[in-house]
């Protein structure tokens, strides 16, 4: 199955090169249009995946799924699952991105490139993180308990949560400033410069910085909470690789808009609690007939009433807005 994981990282590396090189050579600010054309483009490939998964495990092609494996119907449901829990805990990640580039004054047009190289590099750390985790499954049973722990401990935090972090305040930021020099203003979109013999690492390396540091944080959650829904490595991975990389048009489509959302952040909250629950109770939910489909409605179901209701209190005030 080597040979399936090769041709699934060049093909995410294919699509980020032509996003850099190609679509996106020159840095211009993002449009809101081209920012949900490219959020059409990574959710559409991403159902694709899923139906890809589905056909794989349905067919059993090229003879990589061995007997015992999810039919192909439980494999897509599992992806989807999977790709909409990744996909939903990226709002919280949207609102902290946004604030780092408000903090740190970055100008529009260099918010791109920022987001390119942090998810490439958010790429390879969730992929290790994905790699460690399995491992500890397999070599530790029990951390199963431990990360349902952890996700009902991140439920209550991000529920009870009143202040967004300070950037100034982030552990990576500190040690890369105690480590390395930093010059003053911004050098254009560069993020490496030369003064007097020496190389200077200019703000916006430090914004990267930030970007890639909350993204760690919020892989404390994330992994986690997909290992809850299935272990199989490809979906996992997959699922949590395509929910990043629509990230970027979706922190240019939603960052103006996601405080509108006033109920997500508690919809989220009660999606990482229900998911560490079932962690928790394992031995108990493991044998119960269409697990995976409930699961799955549970999300949706989760995400929808947040969402809906978000909308419903926007337009509430918006009309006692204007009857004033």
């Amino acid at each position: 199955m080597i040979w399936l994981w090769i041709a699934f990282l060049l093909f995410v590396f294919v699509m980020l090169a032509l996003d850099l090189g190609v679509f996106h050579r020159h840095a211009h600010e993002v449009s809101m249009k081209e920012a949900l054309c490219w959020s059409l483009v990574w959710v559409a490939l991403a159902l694709a995946c899923g139906v890809f998964v589905y056909c794989l495990y349905e067919y059993r092609l090229w003879g990589l799924i061995a007997p015992g494996q999810p039919t192909g119907r439980q494999a897509a449901t599992l992806f989807l699952s999977g790709y909409l829990v990744e996909e939903s805990l990226s709002a919280d990640n949207i609102f902290v991105i946004a604030m780092i580039f408000t903090y740190f004054a970055v100008p529009s047009s260099y918010q791109h490139r920022v987001l390119f190289w942090g998810i490439l590099g958010a790429i390879v750390l969730r992929g290790l993180m994905i790699l460690a985790g399995i491992a500890l499954i397999q070599q530790f049973g029990w951390i199963m308990y431990v990360f349902g722990a952890l996700l009902l401990y991140s439920a209550y935090r991000m529920l009870t949560a009143d202040e967004a972090p300070d950037p100034q305040k982030n552990p990576f930021v500190r040690l890369v400033k105690k480590l390395l020099p930093v010059t003053e203003e911004l050098d254009g979109t560069r993020f490496i410069v030369k003064r007097d013999g020496r190389r200077f690492l200019t703000p916006l390396a430090i914004v990267l910085v930030s970007v890639e540091g909350a993204d760690v944080l919020f892989a404390v959650d994330s992994i986690p909470a997909i290992f809850a829904i299935t272990d199989i490595p490809f979906i996992v991975f997959t699922s949590n690789i395509f929910a990043i990389l629509g990230l970027r048009s979706m922190f240019f489509a939603l960052s103006s808009i996601l405080k509108k959302f006033h109920y997500l952040k508690i919809s989220l909250s009660v999606l990482l609690g229900v998911i560490g629950l079932k962690m928790l109770l394992k031995d108990y939910v493991h044998d119960l007939p269409g697990r995976d489909y409930i699961t799955l409605g549970l999300i949706v179901l989760i995400l929808g009433v947040g969402i809906v209701a978000s909308i419903r209190r926007t337009r509430r005030h918006a009309k006692a807005g204007q009857g004033t």
